[in-house]
């Protein structure tokens, strides 16, 4: 019996940012929320991976691609284990854990049809009000939404 494993290489970033360790039933909100199909850089996604934290996991390599802290953090409303590393020539320059910023704005749509940013043209505000459970309370009409009923805009 042949014991050898076959492994698929991914070609390593010279310089660019790779996002890890997102849960994989979440990894294609986090291209949307990135907006990555806008992007015209190269990307290499992988998903189902396996991963000794969370079981399946998704990555996400993005050459030549930099994020400001504030876009990053808002993973951490679908994937607050997610993990991002800096690569600059070919070495990890920078790492980091998300972390939800402590307002979002026009990210996340309020679940009351009767809060004015659902019948205004304007963005919605919530502040967070607890990191671990991941609850939110809309700025506007004062509802909370736990993690469940995040609904991205």
């Amino acid at each position: 019996m042949n014991t050898t494993k076959k492994e698929l290489e991914v070609a390593a970033l010279e310089n660019g940012t790779v996002i890890d360790h997102i849960p994989s039933e979440q990894l294609f909100k986090v291209v949307s929320l990135l907006k990555l199909d806008k992007m015209t850089g190269s990307i290499t996604i992988g998903n189902n991976l396996k991963s000794k934290k969370i079981g399946k996991k998704g990555i996400i390599k993005m050459a030549d691609t930099f994020f400001k802290e504030e876009e990053i953090n808002r993973i951490a409303l679908i994937a607050p284990n997610a993990k991002i590393n800096e690569i600059h020539d070919y070495q990890v320059t920078v790492k980091k854990q998300v972390s939800l910023p402590d307002v979002l704005v026009g990210i996340v749509k309020c679940d009351n049809p009767k809060c004015i940013t659902n019948n205004e043209p304007m963005d919605t505000r919530f502040e967070v009000i607890d990191r671990e459970k991941v609850e939110l309370k809309c700025h506007y009409c004062e509802r909370i939404i736990e993690k469940e009923r995040i609904e991205i805009r």
